[in-house]
C-alpha cells in the first residue's frame, strides 16, 4: 500500500507539470494576460461570475486561464475561492429601475418611452469570421437614442399602470427574510427568491435547454421578452448600526422580465405574469432562460398543472447546479476498484446460477 501510494503521488505531481506545460502553450508565443482575458473575453468572465457568485472580472479571468479555458472548472476554482473570504455582512438590495442602460431592447413595444438602445450586440451579426484587424466603429454614432438621456420607464411598469400584469411583489413574499443559498441547504419547497438565487449560480446551458424545452411544448410558457437590460447599478453596504446604506462601488449587470400570458380565473382578472432572470455583467443568454424558467417554476402561484421537467422545481434546482453536477459526473474518473470488483464477482456468481438452472 505504501508504494502504491508514493507512486500515485510521483504520478499526480507529473500530470500536473504535464498541465501547466500545456496550458503554457508554444514558449515562443507570448503568455496570455489576464487583463486580455477580462477585457477581450467580456462575455465569458460574466459567467464564470454569476455561477461563481463572486463580482471579480480580474479574479474570473486568472480563473478562465488557469482553467484552460474550461468553464466549469473556472467556476469552481471561483467558488472555492469565495469560501476563504471574510463575511462583513450583506448589501442592500440593488435598485434597478432606475438603471441607466448600455442596451435596452424590449420585443413587446416598436415605440418605446425613452427608446430602443441596441448597444453591442451579437443579434444583428451574420455569424460570419471577421477579418482581422478590422477597424473599430466610430463610437460617437448613435445607436438608437438621440441627444441627451431620456426617461426609460420598466415595460412591465407600462403594463402595470393599466393593471395588466402581476404587480411587481405580493404582500406575502417580503413578510420573512429570503435565505442565503451559500450558507444553508436548500429546502424543499423553496421560496421565488430562494429559487432566484440558485438559478442566478445555475449552469447556463441546463438553463437555456430547460427554457428551450418549455417553449417547444414541453410546459407551457412562451413568452415576450418585455426587456432586457444591460447596464450599471451602485452597490451599497447594509450597515445597521449607521441606519443607511454605505455606497461600495458600480457593477455592471444584465436584467430581463418576461412577459406571459394568463387566462385568469373566477378571482383573478386576465392579466400578465412575469419571469425574472438577474447576473453578472453582459449575460443576456442566461438571464433570459433564467426568467423563463423562473416563470415556469411559479405553477402553484396560479393554480397550473405540473406535467413539464421545467416545472418540477426540486428537478431543476437539484440539477441546475454545475459545481455538482461536474464533482459527481467526474468522480467516476476516480478509482472504483473495490467497488467494481464486487459487482463482477456478483455478475459471474449470477451467471454461474443461471448455466446451472439451464443445465
Amino acid at each position: 500500500m505504501y508504494v502504491a501510494v508514493k507512486g500515485g503521488e510521483r504520478a499526480i505531481a507529473n500530470a500536473h507539470a504535464l498541465l501547466a506545460e500545456q496550458g503554457r502553450g508554444h514558449p515562443h508565443l507570448p503568455v496570455v494576460d489576464p487583463a486580455q482575458v477580462e477585457g477581450q473575453f467580456g462575455v465569458l468572465v460574466s459567467r464564470v461570475m454569476t455561477e461563481g457568485s463572486l463580482y471579480d472580472p480580474e479574479l474570473a479571468a486568472r480563473a478562465l486561464l488557469q482553467a484552460q479555458g474550461d468553464v466549469l472548472e473556472a467556476v469552481t476554482l471561483v467558488r472555492s475561492y469565495r469560501t476563504t473570504l471574510p463575511r462583513f455582512g450583506y448589501t442592500c438590495a440593488i435598485d434597478t429601475s432606475g438603471l441607466a442602460p448600455q442596451r435596452r431592447i424590449s420585443a413587446t413595444f416598436k415605440d418605446l418611452p425613452g427608446g430602443q438602445q441596441l448597444g453591442a450586440t451579437f443579434d444583428y451579426t451574420h455569424r460570419l469570421f471577421s477579418a482581422a484587424g478590422a477597424a473599430t466603429p466610430d463610437r460617437r454614432v448613435s445607436d438608437g437614442v438621440d441627444g441627451e438621456d431620456q426617461a426609460m420607464p420598466r415595460v412591465a411598469d407600462l403594463l402595470g399602470a393599466g393593471a395588466l400584469i402581476e404587480p411587481d411583489a405580493h404582500p406575502d413574499q417580503d413578510a420573512t427574510q429570503p435565505g442565503d443559498l451559500t450558507r444553508e441547504p436548500p429546502v424543499f419547497p423553496m421560496s421565488r427568491a430562494e429559487r432566484l438565487q440558485a438559478l442566478a449560480r445555475g449552469d447556463e446551458g441546463f438553463l437555456l435547454g430547460l427554457a428551450y424545452s418549455s417553449q417547444r411544448g414541453f410546459g407551457n410558457t412562451h413568452p415576450f421578452a418585455g426587456e432586457v437590460r444591460v447596464g450599471e447599478v451602485e452597490v451599497e453596504f447594509d450597515a445597521p448600526e449607521l441606519g443607511f446604506g454605505v455606497p461600495l462601488g458600480r457593477i455592471e449587470i444584465t436584467e430581463c422580465q418576461m412577459v406571459n400570458q394568463f387566462t385568469g380565473s373566477a378571482e383573478t382578472p386576465a392579466q400578465f405574469t412575469r419571469g425574472y432572470g438577474l447576473a453578472f455583467g453582459r449575460s443576456e443568454r442566461k438571464v433570459m432562460s433564467m426568467s423563463i424558467v423562473d416563470r415556469a417554476l411559479r405553477s402553484a402561484e396560479f393554480d397550473e398543472r405540473v406535467v413539464s421537467p421545467v416545472q418540477d422545481e426540486e428537478f431543476v434546482i437539484s440539477h441546475s447546479d454545475n459545481v455538482q453536477a461536474t464533482g459527481f459526473v467526474e468522480h467516476l474518473k476516480l478509482p472504483h476498484y473495490v467497488d467494481f470488483q464486487a459487482e463482477l464477482m456478483l455478475v459471474r456468481r449470477l451467471n454461474e446460477e443461471f448455466k446451472e438452472s439451464r443445465a
